[in-house]
Parts: structure tokens; C-alpha cells; sequence
């Protein structure tokens, strides 16, 4: 029976048990109308046009089609529709891939049920849907010299004083999660306003994503709190 005014999610993931466990937890939750669930991405992909979902979930290892590939191919058939990627991946060069290529969420399998409905939320709203443990890798990523030798952390400190008074705002809000429009409510400024502010703070941090842009503020403020508790 369908939930009328519900969010109407898809999901797809190759394990029968997991799969048929994340089902249970939306319905349960009381919260998301689940419209169907595959096994491949294939299936999706054919049933799409009839379903008209609201919201995905899909693994990201898949024997068909990757879940990557498929998270491409839902963007190409509708941009606005939010995909959240649930995997039990720890490699940090799966979850930039899949940020970069348009993810409105990643999260482990291993994840809180009750964590994965409050993150579900928040894509719902907007914003984006990544837990402790990919902030994490994210973190790991950037503090990596070999992954990103261009910069060290110096640089980004002396970097980051160099910020305007909003541009340090904007990037405050983004490593809440908040999606430009929100932050354009936050600070009585325009979407395209807000656009300019994060690129002028990527560029001049020399970062490429909006995810790495979280990452590294989450760094500073941990870094940050070890030196006052010294």
C-alpha cells in the first residue's frame, strides 16, 4: 500500500539480507514509502521510468553494474533525485569518487539503524548524509602527504586567516552538511552568492570538493580541541 506524501525510496544492493533488513527499517520507521527493491542496478535502471522514486539507495560493489555507474546513470535521468550510497567500504577513494560523481550521501553498513533514518533526513532537507566514520576517511585522506602534496597543513592554517569574514561562514555551514540554498537562508544571501563563496574558499584552500572542504574543517576543529584540553 502506498504512503501518500511519503518520500518514495528505491533500493538496490546485490545481499538479499541486508537488502531485505534496509526495507524493514524504512517501513518501520514510518517515515519512507518503499517502492521496490532490486538486486542488480540493471533492474532499476529498466524500471525507473514506471517508478518515479524520490530517493535511492545503492550499494556501491555490484556484479552487474557498478554502483558508481549507476549513480551516474540516475543523475542522467533525473539530476534533482537525491542517491545515497550505502556500502561497507572503508577506502577513501571510493567515497571521493562517488562525492565527486554527484552522491548525496555515503554511509557505512555498519551504520546505526537509527543513524541511517536521522541521515536520510537530512538529504531530504537538503543537505548531505555522511557519517563520523567518512568524515573520517576524508580526513585521512587530506592528511595524507602522499595523496595531496601540494599543500600541507601549514599552508592551510596561514591559508585559512586569509578568508573573508562570509567565506569563513560559508565554510562553517558547510562542514554542518548544508546545501547552498541553506546556507543562503542561514546568511540573507543569494544561491549564486553562496556559489561564489565556495569556490573562492576551495580555490584559495586548494581543495576540490565540498566533502573535502568538511573534511578538513572537521580536522582543524579536532586539532583544535586536543591543543585547549593540553
Amino acid at each position: 500500500m502506498s504512503k501518500s506524501g511519503l518520500p518514495r525510496v528505491v533500493i538496490v544492493d546485490d545481499h538479499p539480507l541486508f537488502r531485505r533488513g534496509v526495507v524493514e527499517l524504512l517501513n518501520e520507521s514510518d517515515c519512507f514509502d518503499v517502492l521496490a527493491d532490486f538486486d542488480t542496478a540493471q533492474a532499476l535502471i529498466d524500471n525507473m521510468p514506471g517508478l518515479q522514486p524520490s530517493l535511492a539507495l545503492i550499494d556501491l560493489h555490484m556484479p552487474d553494474i557498478s554502483g558508481l555507474e549507476l549513480l551516474k546513470t540516475l543523475k542522467s535521468i533525473d539530476q534533482h533525485l537525491p542517491v545515497v550510497i550505502l556500502t561497507a567500504s572503508d577506502d577513501s577513494e571510493d567515497l571521493l569518487e562517488a562525492l565527486s560523481a554527484g552522491a548525496d550521501g555515503y554511509l557505512r553498513k555498519d551504520t546505526h539503524p537509527d543513524e541511517i533514518i536521522d541521515r536520510l533526513h537530512q538529504v531530504q532537507s537538503g543537505q548531505v548524509a555522511i557519517n563520523d566514520s567518512g568524515v573520517t576517511l576524508l580526513a585521512q585522506h587530506l592528511r595524507n602527504p602522499i595523496a595531496r602534496p601540494e599543500k600541507d597543513e601549514a599552508d592551510h592554517n596561514d591559508t585559512f586567516n586569509e578568508l573573508t569574514e562570509r567565506e569563513q561562514q560559508t565554510l562553517e555551514l558547510i562542514s554542518k552538511g548544508m546545501s547552498n540554498k541553506l546556507i543562503a537562508r542561514e546568511l540573507g544571501i543569494s544561491d549564486g552568492t553562496v556559489k561564489v563563496y565556495v569556490k573562492n574558499v576551495l580555490r584559495k584552500l586548494n581543495l576540490h570538493s565540498r566533502l573535502e572542504l568538511a573534511a578538513w574543517a572537521h580536522t582543524q576543529h579536532k586539532d583544535n580541541t586536543s591543543l585547549e584540553n593540553e
